[in-house]
């Protein structure tokens, strides 16, 4: 295609001109179709200066989840060949599971700009405006048993970290056991789902999302979250999207080769980031709750906490609140 043929001569001698010509004679395309493709570039937000007798430049990318720009970023061993680009979509991790069900292969990616349907744990709504942040998720058909993989949600987290840390240069922390914290504040969230086969009970597929706020203004957050949530930008962090969607796809492609088999240091990162050891918790068991100290996450990232009672327990599934974030002071 005329248009990513001169966008990689533009983008390989970035700030430099080109002339019509010479993009014309290089390529051996018309210099109709060197103007058409420049002006598409254009309309998808590439800032491109023209200057008579000097030619075009490309001056600045946008900061859009678009395939050239998010491969752009990608090491040079990645090749990610099953990458979906959405401009909007209800969520990622439903997109995937639809293309599961179609047959699309291990490893396939999806990332959106914009969610109308984001979910987190319990069917919460997670907030996915256009333009803001970066929705992305994994298809992984790993040929294990259920009870290998109980180790997903948390390893993805500690990718997640890693990639925010590659991209914007501050470590987030985990609230126990999916939430990203970044002082104090919610900055995302990780969904893991899973599909088994009726008869032997292996696993069919797995599906990773992970949602993280990067461009939002505390203004931009709605009324019921606005306490709780930022992003990064409003921590005063700069980061590009295309570049943390990479950094995210090779954390989680990291992840899909270390699922089970040896994860001892995934735990030890994600004891390293959790916020919540060594705080006071309040479990939320169905309609009941009860506080307690929050000891270690064990070798499966499972919460590992005392109750009042003084008997330790290892808490798998349900709420966790940790005293101090959340609103959570009582």
């Amino acid at each position: 295609m005329s248009r990513e043929k001169v966008y990689a001569l533009l983008r390989q001698r970035t700030g430099e001109f080109f002339s019509g010509e010479e993009l014309s004679r290089t390529l051996g395309i018309s210099r109709a179709a060197v103007w058409k493709a420049i002006d598409s570039l254009r309309r998808d937000g590439y800032t491109i200066e023209a200057r008579k007798s000097q030619g075009y430049r490309l001056v600045a990318a946008p900061d859009a989840l678009v395939e050239r720009e998010i491969r752009r970023y990608l090491s040079p061993d990645v090749s990610c060949p099953d990458l979906h680009c959405l401009q909007e979509v209800d969520s990622t991790n439903s997109y995937l599971k639809r293309e599961a069900m179609n047959g699309a292969p291990h490893g396939t990616i999806a990332v959106a700009n914009c969610q109308t349907a984001g979910r987190g744990r319990m069917a919460r709504r997670f907030q996915s405006p256009p333009d803001c942040g970066v929705y992305l998720s994994i298809l992984l058909r790993p040929e294990l048993m259920p009870e290998q993989l109980m180790g997903a949600t948390g390893m993805a987290a500690v990718a997640v970290c890693d990639a925010v840390e590659k991209v914007a240069g501050v470590r987030p922390q985990i609230k126990w056991t999916n939430d990203l914290i970044l002082h104090g504040r919610k900055l995302g969230g990780i969904l893991t789902e899973m599909a088994l086969e009726g008869e032997t009970g292996r696993t069919e597929f797995l599906v990773i999302g992970a949602g993280v706020n990067v461009r939002q203004s505390q203004e931009d957050f709605p009324p019921e979250v606005a306490e709780i949530a930022t992003s990064l930008a409003a921590e005063g962090y700069e980061a590009s999207r295309p570049a943390l969607a990479a950094a995210l796809i090779e954390a989680f492609y990291r992840l899909g080769r270390d699922l089970g088999g040896d994860i001892t240091p995934w735990v030890e990162a994600y004891r390293r980031d959790c916020v919540t050891i060594g705080k006071e918790v309040r479990l939320l068991w169905s309609e009941n709750q009860e506080r307690a100290l929050a000891l270690d996450v064990d070798g499966q990232f499972g919460l590992v906490v005392r109750r009042e009672d003084g008997t330790e327990t290892t808490v798998r599934t349900g709420e966790v609140s940790v005293r101090g974030l959340y609103g959570y002071t009582e």
